[in-house]
């Protein structure tokens, strides 16, 4: 084989010996028992086809005129590194374990060991070609390994890359493997870090939401319990007063107590389920009743099917809060809400707002954020405090 031909097939080795498909390795834990995916059952192909790139050392094996024992020395070399990098490849990928999204396995190292020996092997027989084997390792030690291993490789390969190619009587064949061997260290460089950023950007996106889905979760309870804890105490104050005088509406109090706990409780075990819905018909009878109790009159002006339902579930929400919040510190006589096309008010005629806004308030803005909405917290047309929430 001519040099040119002997260059010529360590460029083409090196520039087909980079399989992107590492990047898939190691990058997902296959649970046990869960069926393998086709890419887990077949994906090996992708390494063994990058190995066609290795018929140029079986060239030169071929064409060596080395002594009879190196030339057996590396076919058996040359067999071994293609069955340890098959190996590898499909260990990671298949079982997790690869250097970019969780640490190797100890396998992943032995098999990365193996692999500069069997090429080292080689040199004796195939000389300057032994170089087609540097990019199965720079890649292998890039998507396999960790970062530091990545980077120690590819600095070790070019340098011994540019070793051959400017101390050597025949290195300038092969000025084109170094060319090659800098450009897939840079390319491994780029997809790697592509890769890791694209996966914790995955792993921030995850914990973003869960952290979300437990605020939501927090925020129903909040309203949920909040408000019906208010009511029983109310109730419950009422039923003592009139335990005596008048036993049996204080008989009627309790079993409103009753039924509102165990309402509280079917809520809040829907809520941590993420399966409650309310219906801004049902909520308004719900919050008359509880005004009732305290002696608080409410009047609806409009019809509840006016809203959407999705405006009517965040408008359930905060007429929920907003009754709350007058049960608990307004002091108000009348409570009216107006229910328009893409417009919702309650308005009551207690004390108003005072000082800064609490965890009621800012649970209503996040309910009409969430819902598209805007909600307004002021004071009311006589006094008292306005909510109002318009999509």
């Amino acid at each position: 084989m001519t040099n040119d031909a002997r260059r010529d097939a360590a460029a083409a080795a090196a520039a087909g010996a980079a399989p992107a498909a590492w990047a898939g390795s190691g990058a997902r834990r296959r649970v046990h028992g869960e069926v393998p995916s086709p890419w887990e059952k077949f994906g090996w192909v992708m390494a063994a086809v990058w190995l066609v790139f290795l018929a140029y050392p079986v060239i030169s094996l071929v064409e060596s005129s080395a002594a009879q024992g190196w030339v057996i020395t590396g076919w058996i070399a040359l067999c071994l590194f293609i069955v340890i990098y098959v190996f590898g490849f499909v260990n990671g990928m298949s079982f997790g374990g690869g250097g970019l999204t969780e640490p190797p396995k100890p396998i992943q190292w032995v098999v990365f060991a193996c692999l500069p020996v069997c090429a080292a092997l080689t040199i004796p027989a195939v000389a300057g070609n032994a170089l087609s084997f540097l990019p199965f390792i720079m890649s292998f030690a890039s998507y396999g390994l960790t970062r530091i291993a990545h980077w120690t490789v590819n600095a070790v390969c070019i340098t011994i890359t540019a070793a051959v190619v400017f101390l050597t009587p025949d290195g300038a064949t092969y000025m084109t493997v170094f060319a090659i061997a800098v450009m897939l260290a840079v390319v491994n460089t780029v997809s790697t870090t592509l890769i890791i950023r694209s996966v914790e950007a995955e792993r921030l996106s995850l914990e973003l939401a869960t952290s979300e889905g437990r605020e939501t979760v927090a925020r129903d309870v909040h309203d949920l319990v909040g408000h019906s804890l208010t009511v029983v105490k109310l109730k419950a104050q009422l039923a003592r007063r009139l335990i005596d005088s008048d036993p049996e509406r204080a008989k009627a109090e309790l079993a409103d107590i009753e039924s509102l706990t165990a309402e509280a409780i079917a809520g809040v075990r829907a809520t941590v389920a993420g399966v409650r819905s309310a219906a801004l018909a049902d909520q308004l009878a719900s919050c008359r009743d509880a005004l009732r109790a305290a002696d608080v009159q409410m009047h609806v002006d409009g019809e509840a099917a006016t809203l959407s339902p999705a405006q009517s579930l965040t408008a359930s929400w905060i007429l929920r809060e907003a009754t709350t919040n007058v049960l608990r510190h307004a002091g108000a006589s009348t409570v009216q809400v107006r229910i328009a096309p893409g417009r919702f008010e309650v308005i009551d005629d207690g004390r108003g707002l005072s000082g800064e806004e609490g965890n009621g308030v800012r649970g209503m803005r996040e309910r009409a954020t969430t819902g598209g909405a805007m909600l307004m917290v002021g004071a009311g047309e006589s006094g008292g405090t306005r909510v109002a929430v318009t999509w």
